[in-house]
């Protein structure tokens, strides 16, 4: 059996009679579901630019607080550029919308909050000390610690042995 046999109309008409009216795919029919295969290849596939990814504001302190607050802020798509020197859509928009809201007179720590509770804490190059974050801001200092007293020591024991 090859695999465009339905596409033929069957050997024997049955009880309804007529042959046209038993085949499963008429013509008329073949061409409707072929044209509504095709309409994705005619449609749009990319969002026209967000507004102020590229752009920036008319005033240079508030385009200056903008960026500074686009430097720290992480590319979801790339993740490892901040959304100031990626190319990627997801960061134009989040330019965008970081410049509309400098422009209203919105706080930077205000929209750093805003993206935060949107994305989470991942999006932020400096991440909130919370219950659950606090174990990495202290892990440096504790193994600083342990270092120090394990170099005092062991120089402590050579001092000993010298002695």
């Amino acid at each position: 059996m090859s695999w465009f046999s339905f596409l033929r109309a069957p050997a024997k008409a049955g009880a309804q009679g007529g042959g046209a009216r038993n085949r499963p795919w008429t013509p008329a029919f073949a061409g409707a579901l072929l044209l509504c295969m095709a309409v994705p290849l005619v449609a749009q596939t990319a969002l026209p630019p967000a507004p102020w990814a590229d752009r920036q504001l008319d005033d240079p302190a508030k385009e200056e607080k903008a960026k500074a607050l686009m430097e720290t802020i992480r590319c979801l798509t790339c993740q490892s550029q901040s959304i100031a020197d990626s190319n990627a859509s997801l960061a134009a928009d989040m330019r965008s919308e970081i410049r509309q809201r400098i422009a209203a007179g919105e706080d930077p720590e205000h929209i750093r909050s805003w993206l935060i509770e949107r994305y989470g804490d991942w999006v932020s190059y400096t991440p909130r000390i919370e219950a659950a974050t606090w174990p990495l801001f202290a892990a440096p200092v504790v193994l600083l610690a342990l270092g120090i007293l394990i170099v005092r020591g062991r120089i402590g024991r050579r001092k000993k042995e010298v002695a």
